[in-house]
């Protein structure tokens, strides 16, 4: 099962909270060991509200994206 999670300080480690809907429904207990994969999210809640001065239509914008892919 696939989830979104943050990583939090606990100590001098950094670790994860599962959450309790995947703990049911994988029956998981304190000391099982667990198979993770790890990915780093983006992040680019810092352009929130940046952006809106930009006189681009979207479709432009749109293009220009579907022509990097092909590089």
């Amino acid at each position: 099962m696939e989830t979104i999670t943050k990583a939090k300080r606990i100590g001098g480690s950094i670790g994860i909270i599962i959450p309790e809907a995947i703990v049911r429904k994988e029956s998981i207990n304190i000391n099982d060991t667990l198979k993770i994969n790890v990915e780093r999210e983006d992040n680019i809640d810092f352009l929130w509200g940046k952006l809106r001065d930009i006189k681009i239509p979207t479709q432009q914008i749109m293009d220009i994206i579907d022509e990097g892919e092909n590089d």
